[in-house]
């Protein structure tokens, strides 16, 4: 694992908060990690909906350098890495990060782990054909900065896609974890940016206009938006927020495609 060495002092508020909460959160995370390391078959989001079904990943990545932005166990970057591309994962995350390197010495996967802050990535620019994000930066790092850091990282032609909670999720879910989302509105959708969580965490969520100006003022072109809904067998999901019966009627989570012009 190598670490872009800054100073804990100099990164911001929300960086340091969330490597706090996450270095602490990251044992939750070690089995799901192993289960998404051991199969070959993606599945996205909180109802793991496969890829036939979400799209996530673009149909040939063979050949592509591809980087996770927020990688966690790194089990998305084993997914493109066995599909033929060259990724390399970054996250704030000491702790998740030792659970990826575990996991790739196990499975025989090599590929670059950065310890670091996904808002400032030490590459080049232009330097990958593919950026993606499930969770990771999409939602724990401040879209007024990775988003236009993944344009800086991308060449001409190189596609972002990324996996966050939907809009009227972030608008219904309460501030207690332990309850489910409501059938009202809790919060604005006005001015909405960053949420500051009772147990530590701190994300950041944009409704559709602002995320569409930023991206398209980061450079990018808009290819999809793809709202995912719990499938009609859907019974748990294991996340209080996303009880089945509300996600099937409304879209739980949302992934953007977009190709860097």
């Amino acid at each position: 694992m190598t670490s872009t060495d800054t100073p804990s002092a100099e990164l911001p508020d929300h960086v340091r908060a969330n490597r706090e909460y996450w270095d602490a959160m990251a044992e939750n995370w070690v089995a799901p990690g192993e289960r998404s390391w051991a199969s070959d078959r993606p599945a996205w989001g909180v109802f793991q909906r496969p890829q036939s079904e979400v799209p996530f990943l673009p149909g040939d990545i063979d050949g592509l350098d591809a980087i996770e932005l927020g990688c966690g166990t790194g089990y998305v970057s084993a997914w493109m890495a066995r599909r033929g591309a060259r990724p390399v994962g970054i996250d704030n995350s000491a702790a998740q990060l030792r659970t990826a390197r575990r996991l790739q010495t196990e499975y025989g996967l090599e590929f670059p782990l950065l310890h670091g802050n996904a808002e400032r990535v030490p590459y080049p620019d232009a330097s990958f054909d593919l950026a993606v994000s499930e969770y990771g930066a999409a939602i724990w790092c401040d879209p007024y900065a990775w988003i236009p850091e993944a344009a800086r990282l991308l060449r001409p032609g190189g596609r972002l896609v990324f996996l966050c909670n939907s809009v009227v999720s972030m608008l219904c879910a309460p501030y207690d974890a332990d309850e489910p989302s409501t059938e009202r509105m809790l919060r604005p959708q006005r001015d909405m940016h960053r949420f500051a969580w009772p147990e530590g965490g701190v994300e950041f969520h944009l409704g559709h206009g602002d995320m569409i100006r930023l991206l398209r003022g980061s450079g990018f072109e808009i290819e999809g938006l793809i709202e995912i809904f719990a499938p009609e067998d859907a019974t748990d999901s294991g996340f209080a927020y996303a009880p089945a019966g509300w996600s099937r009627q409304w879209p739980v989570e949302e992934v953007w495609q977009a190709r860097r012009v």
